[in-house]
């Protein structure tokens, strides 16, 4: 089976891009996915936005932003993930590291980047399209990488069940 690229998802509040949620695919097609506990520094902030989210639901369901770096150390360490949002979810993730004065450790790329064949735009219409096809949600990271997933299997010619 061909190596499948890692692609990467933050879902963040709408004015302040406070990283709420995030997603990653791992070597094999798996998907990780969590809610983020807000850092105290964050929640200063009076352009606070939590989405969808209540603070009660973030703080006890999610995950302290170290543990989401730890996590996403192990799968992809000094790695190259791909990403429908660049600067979006280029910033969430720098908010996550500045929290501990962390350099990041991963490089984002735009997902197009990976179809050289494909003309400009092509990859965006494809990739809303087969949200409409699968009933699934752009804002929800979960949803967002396993939306460019399945575009990378059909797009490579590599469609194939999952488990």
């Amino acid at each position: 089976m061909p190596e499948i690229p890692a692609f990467i998802a933050v879902e963040t509040g709408e004015d302040g891009g406070l990283p709420l949620a995030i997603a990653w695919s791992l070597q094999d097609g798996r998907i990780k996915h969590t809610l983020i506990q807000p850092d105290d520094d964050w929640l200063d902030s009076e352009t606070l936005s939590l989405g969808d989210y209540s603070l009660e639901e973030l703080s006890s369901m999610g995950v302290s932003p170290l543990d989401v770096i730890r996590e996403l150390e192990s799968d992809h360490f000094n790695a190259t993930l791909y990403t429908a949002g660049v600067f979006d979810d280029e910033a969430a993730l720098s908010r996550l590291f500045d929290v501990y004065g962390i350099d990041p450790f991963v490089e984002l790329a735009p997902a197009d980047s990976l179809y050289h064949d494909l003309p400009a735009g092509e990859w965006s219409q494809a990739r809303n399209e087969l949200f409409g096809e699968l009933g699934m949600e752009p804002m929800r990271p979960e949803q967002e990488v396993e939306v460019m997933l399945h575009l990378h299997r059909r797009l490579n010619g590599s469609e194939w069940s999952e488990e």
